[in-house]
């Protein structure tokens, strides 16, 4: 049985008990990590090196000079995170798989002793009653494939598809659910285009590239797991809103939902590239990486289910003069504030954004199933922290909304489980339901961490019968 955690919520919050009716019993819930951000001994047991540890050591490119090096030290205290996540009444936990762990080179054996730590989390998870939701590959590319070209080389995706058969031979067993890739956006124009997240290049056309190499990745990796195995992807999107009904700012808008959205979700779920966002490339890049089979790879199985994570809206506008951003292809393009409340890290707070988002992937791919597979914000409030359990209420709200309108939605993870190093940011900001005292490692529940597992535990208490209450 769960058990309730009385938590300290304004008066004006929907309770629980309420919230929880409004979904399934067999709703997943989770919470949500990843292994950069928290694991921590990046030495340990025959770990090599991965393009966050190069990055984190070059001057200025995190804040404050952090690293993840210890980060919130998950790798040596993940029995105790386990006993936390059984408190907030967790039926899942999405965490990452380091591939530096697995294979240090980034191909060639597997290195067991990195390995057996994820055997060990899996199994103490499942005898919490836990499921592990593992991602394949969350940011953190072994150094030497990045020397011998990153994600721009092809030959790093068919390196990738080996890694993912490798970890599934030792752990299928034991996990229903894979996901290959968490936000391929991010790895290829956060790390390549714009040089602000790892590996730190600034080269558009090999961001674009990677873009492609990412889905490909993908795609073999399906290909190399069994055909029974539930595999599945994770990209960020997010609802794109013209800042005005200017026949420019529209277009505006289109173009960044084109390079922010169905650059990754057509080729995966139609089998082909937008022909619209190819229109917009072709007169300033080549496109000749996009082999004659890779969408058939891509999309040949479709994914078992979409992870979202989703965050905030963004708002577009039109710019005469070029602008410099993530978004190689569109230059006459900016983000533009859309007037609403904004997290630490400056994001726009609204809710209504995700259901939108759901609305518009059940319109366009009837019977996907989605995931929210992150979702969460970035306040500065330490343990007592009003704001960041109205965003979840206020997102989980909007997912109740949209399953009431028919959304296939299964599950819905928080962002994140623990503080953590959170990138080029450091530790300056923290996303935790549990506040880390960096300092000491001491974990304390914060009010929405108690929030939420009080829910969890209504929700756990809704789909009970009877008699086992």
């Amino acid at each position: 049985m769960s058990t309730p955690l009385v938590s300290e919520v304004p008066a004006s919050v929907d309770s629980p008990e309420e919230l929880a009716d409004r979904f399934p019993a067999s709703f997943v819930w989770g919470a949500a990590t990843s292994s950069y951000q928290i694991e921590g001994s990046v030495n340990a047991d025959g770990r090599g090196p991965s393009i966050w540890d190069t990055f984190c050591a070059r001057e200025g490119a995190i804040d404050n000079g952090d690293t993840g090096a210890v980060a919130a030290d998950h790798y040596r205290r993940h029995r105790t995170d386990i006993d936390l996540m059984a408190r907030l009444n967790l039926g899942a936990y999405r965490f990452s798989i380091a591939w530096p762990r697995v294979q240090p080179t980034g191909k060639g054996p597997v290195n067991t002793q990195g390995l057996d730590f994820y055997e060990r989390l899996v199994d103490d998870l499942l005898e919490r009653g836990i499921t592990p939701w593992p991602t394949l590959y969350h940011w953190d590319l072994p150094q030497p494939l990045e020397d011998a070209g990153g994600w721009p080389r092809r030959d790093t995706a068919e390196r990738f598809a080996e890694y993912a058969a490798a970890v599934h031979e030792v752990l299928g067993d034991r996990v229903p659910h894979w996901t290959t890739l968490n936000e391929p956006w991010c790895s290829a124009f956060l790390g390549y285009a714009t040089g602000r997240h790892a590996p730190g290049r600034r080269e558009p056309q090999a961001a674009l590239r990677a873009a492609h190499h990412l889905l490909l990745a993908h795609g073999l990796a399906t290909r190399a797991l069994p055909d029974d195995a539930s595999v599945g992807i994770t990209l960020n999107l997010t609802d794109v809103r013209a800042a005005s009904p200017a026949p420019t700012d529209v277009d505006a808008a289109r173009r960044i939902d084109g390079l922010q959205n169905r650059l990754f979700l057509d080729p995966l779920l139609r089998g082909t590239y937008p022909a619209d966002v190819v229109a917009d490339l072709a007169g300033s890049f080549e496109l000749t990486h996009v082999h004659d089979t890779d969408l058939e790879v891509i999309g040949g199985r479709p994914p078992a289910f979409l992870g979202i994570n989703y965050y905030s809206p963004l708002h577009v506008a039109h710019r005469a003069e070029p602008q410099r951003s993530a978004y190689v292809g569109a230059p006459h393009t900016a983000a533009v504030d859309g007037g609403g409340a904004r997290t630490a890290m400056g994001w726009e707070i609204d809710a209504s954004g995700l259901r939108a988002l759901l609305r518009r992937l059940h319109a366009e791919h009837p019977g996907l199933a989605l995931y929210v597979t992150e979702n969460g914000a970035a306040i500065d409030e330490d343990v007592h922290d009003p704001t960041r359990l109205a965003y979840l209420r206020d997102h989980i709200e909007a997912c109740a909304d949209a399953m009431a309108e028919g959304v296939d939605l299964r599950g819905y993870f928080a962002w994140s489980l623990l503080d953590n190093f959170e990138w080029s940011f450091g530790y300056r900001h923290r996303f935790g339901l549990i506040h880390v005292d960096y300092a000491t490692q001491a974990r304390t529940l914060k009010d929405s961490a108690r929030w939420y597992a009080d829910l969890l535990h209504a929700a756990r208490a809704s789909a009970l019968p009877a008699s086992a209450l």
